[in-house]
């Protein structure tokens, strides 16, 4: 079965980013769905309808930048973004949260928000982070894979099974060709959990291309490539 994703969505800036990545990945063979979290229920039974179907309305939004009217919505509330996206990866099996970079990056470069920190620290569940203006960058699509970890991790793996899905190559060193960084969860980290290098965590603020971060031996599992691409 392929790998299910979930996009973080909240129509703020560089959200669309996520989106694009999550496009991307869809054209691998992936399942994606959007979600948005809520912080707060409404006191009032109005407010919360409205509140509700305004967050509809967002994901709506991102799920016509998407291209697929079937993708999943999910409205989650709790009062910590990467606990409600956590909780909902576990309740949906969703092995992969894709996250745009923080407001404040530079176009073209990738940094961790503070919810996808959260999850690179402990959390079970694959996170990738999409770049700046992701959407200008992509061209003909993901061409170029390098794989960062070692022999037992499953970056290595799972790069393959994009490559193959998409008709890229794995190739051994990043250059200014990469279009995808796979990157493994460190040696000594709990199995199934995510945890990085410094390295590594140095490796994505310098990076210009997506990333996705693996929890310690897990591969993700990607289909025949699809129709459904970058429009």
């Amino acid at each position: 079965m392929s790998a299910k994703i979930i996009v973080s969505y909240d129509g703020t800036a560089n959200e669309d980013d996520a989106i694009t990545l999550g496009r991307l990945l869809r054209s691998a063979g992936a399942q994606v769905s959007l979600a948005y979290v809520r912080h707060t229920h409404e006191p009032d039974s109005n407010r919360e309808t409205l509140a509700q179907a305004e967050a509809q309305e967002l994901l709506d939004r991102g799920v016509e930048l998407l291209g697929d009217s079937s993708a999943a919505r999910h409205v989650v509330t709790d009062r910590s973004t990467p606990e409600g996206l956590h909780t909902l990866a576990e309740q949906e099996g969703a092995d992969v949260i894709v996250f745009c970079s923080d407001s404040h990056t530079a176009k073209g470069h990738v940094a961790i928000g503070n919810s996808a920190e959260r999850l690179l620290e402990g959390g079970s569940t694959a996170v990738a982070i999409a770049p700046v203006d992701l959407g200008e960058q992509v061209g003909e699509g993901i061409r170029q894979i390098v794989a960062i970890g070692d022999a037992d991790g499953g970056a290595r793996e799972t790069a393959e099974a994009l490559a193959g899905a998409l008709g890229a190559q794995v190739a051994p060193v990043v250059n200014d060709q990469t279009d995808l960084l796979v990157i493994d969860s460190r040696p000594e980290a709990e199995a199934g959990r995510v945890a990085i290098t410094s390295s590594a965590a140095h490796l994505i603020e310098i990076a210009t291309c997506p990333v996705l971060v693996l929890p310690r031996g897990v591969a993700l599992t990607f289909a025949a490539h699809t129709a459904a691409g970058i429009a």
